[in-house]
């Protein structure tokens, strides 16, 4: 992981991209590691948002790709669970893109999301919105952390 510091925002983003996919990779740790390293916190901010939200498209854009022979013949899964999984997507709608942050979760909900073709846009606005917030926080508890320890 020393190789994504080292490529500073350009491993930022790349390390936050690969977090949102099915891929699984901590960003977490690039972002804490640079803010601890004095680079600018809005930037290290905005880069790993810009990149988990690619990341997500891209599950997103995977789900609305998918189509039911797959999930039939590949997972095992029969229509009526599928069918009644969308009515709990539909209840909630694209509100469930804020989440798509939440680890394990997050890759279902945003490839779920694609999947039921669910709005593009509203989507994609929750998205953003939902990991703006996750790495805003993450990096004020980087920046709490390293004040609180003198570091």
């Amino acid at each position: 992981m020393e190789f994504l510091t080292d490529w500073g925002y350009i491993g930022l983003f790349f390390a936050s991209f690969l977090s949102a996919t099915i891929i699984p990779f901590s960003s977490e740790f690039v972002l804490s590691f640079m803010i601890a390293n004095g680079f600018n916190f809005n930037l290290t901010v905005l880069v790993a948002t810009i990149g988990n939200w690619i990341g997500a498209l891209s599950s997103y854009a995977l789900g609305w790709l998918g189509n039911w022979s797959i999930l039939e013949k590949y997972f095992g899964m029969e229509r009526k669970k599928v069918y009644n999984f969308k009515l709990k997507i539909n209840r909630w709608g694209s509100l469930l893109a804020f989440f798509s942050w939440v680890p394990l979760f997050g890759d279902l909900i945003a490839v779920s999301l694609g999947f039921f073709k669910i709005d593009f846009i509203k989507v994609s606005t929750f998205m953003l919105l939902g990991k703006m917030l996750r790495y805003f926080i993450w990096a004020l508890m980087t920046l709490w952390g390293l004040s609180f320890f003198k570091l």
